[in-house]
């Protein structure tokens, strides 16, 4: 067999304003080239405690057990349903996005027993209906979306929800993949037990190494289990040992994503993190002005609106698919169409981390009034290019 013919990686130099990833920080792509050292290098471990030190403040906890998890933000969902739920256990889910339904599956692959509380796609849980469903199931576990990315909604209530859980001693899991670092997130105050996201959304780091923390309560579930999880690899149990103080040998770490992350944490402690939120808020509400201007509807309510990522609904005169590819063509501008029961209805639009920024939303709103027009859809594209710039 010959040798292959592969010539040198030059992938498009893209502007990321969808649903993830976003675009990385140059200081971040910097501290991948520093060099590599052992997992168990005292160097290592030393970064190893700033990362830790870095996920709490970013994540608003005291929680000991913080921790980046080797693999993308799946890895960290997974880690978390796969060790808190046991077999037998009653797992209460949403159905009000796509990623209600990845929770499922891995609930019941962790040998949980599902139920499901109902609401539309696009508008949050209600109070009212988790009560219910926990009055009816009596589940062991929660888990909801704080930020659903494939609806653009974003989940209010979030200390009411986690008060009916523990009222019924059940352990909550938020999905924080799509608000961690851009939307504002309190998992001591809110009581939240065990929070999991992902390092390419509003922290702006490449996928690799992904945010989970648990506080002492679902812990303690988890090392006090009759049978050791089913995976090997995101074994809790296991991984405190490497994370924990003890510092022994579990896996080879991801050293290099390690490093992207501590940095990505570090420009998020530089901001500060309530400022940050607030940077999210007023540059994501510049495209909401925009889209609103030209005569387009945001998929969720305004109360649920999730600065972080924009589901526009698709207008007439145009699909989705030729939006995004005109998009990608002319601009190397990246959005995303809808997932699930949205396919073809919205466009998902992100603002997240370093995409988050004034010229990167005033180029991705000239460029998308430009593609409907060109495209053929009955927007007032002047009118929402004024808006936009109004709130900029």
């Amino acid at each position: 067999m010959d040798s292959p013919d592969v010539g040198e990686l030059t992938p498009p130099n893209r502007t990321l304003m969808g649903p993830g990833p976003s675009d990385v920080h140059p200081r971040v792509l910097r501290a991948m080239t520093t060099p590599l050292v052992g997992h168990l290098d005292p160097s290592f471990l030393d970064i190893m405690d700033e990362v830790q030190e870095l996920l709490r403040y970013t994540f608003r906890t005291d929680n000991t057990w913080t921790i980046p998890v080797s693999g993308t933000g799946s890895a960290s969902m997974e880690a978390a349903y796969g060790n808190l739920v046991e077999p037998g256990d009653t797992v209460l889910v949403p159905t009000n996005g796509y990623f209600g339904g990845r929770k499922a599956e891995m609930a019941e692959r962790a040998g949980g027993d599902v139920v499901t509380v109902d609401a539309p796609w696009g508008e949050p849980l209600r109070p009212e209906d988790v009560a219910a469903a926990f009055d009816e199931h009596q589940p062991d576990v929660f888990g909801f979306v704080h930020a659903e990315t494939s609806t653009g909604a974003l989940q209010p209530d979030v200390p009411e929800l986690t008060a009916i859980a523990h009222e019924h001693d059940a352990y909550v899991i938020a999905d924080v993949v799509t608000s961690l670092g851009g939307v504002e997130l309190r998992v001591d105050e809110w009581d939240i037990d065990v929070a999991y996201s992902a390092a390419q959304k509003c922290l702006s780091a490449p996928p690799g190494a992904s945010p989970l923390t648990l506080n002492d309560r679902a812990m303690n579930k988890i090392l006090d289990r009759d049978q050791s999880p089913r995976s090997w690899y995101l074994d809790l149990s296991l991984l405190e040992g490497y994370w924990g103080d003890d510092r022994s040998y579990h896996h080879t770490a991801p050293i290099t994503s390690v490093y992207a992350l501590r940095e990505a944490l570090r420009l998020v402690a530089e901001e500060g993190i309530e400022n940050r939120w607030e940077r999210h808020r007023e540059t994501a509400g510049a495209i909401k002005a925009g889209v609103e201007g030209m005569g387009l509807e945001l998929n969720p309510e305004d109360d649920y609106w999730l600065p972080s990522l924009n589901a526009v609904r698709v207008p007439a005169g145009v699909t989705d698919g030729e939006v995004i590819d005109y998009l990608l063509s002319e601009y190397d501008i990246e959005i995303a169409g809808g997932l699930g029961d949205l396919s073809g209805d919205i466009f998902r639009i992100g603002c997240m981390g370093h995409s988050c920024r004034p010229d990167n939303v005033a180029f991705l709103m000239t460029a998308f009034a430009d593609a409907l027009e060109t495209l053929g859809a009955d927007v007032d594209a002047d009118a929402g290019i004024a808006a936009m710039r109004d709130v900029l």
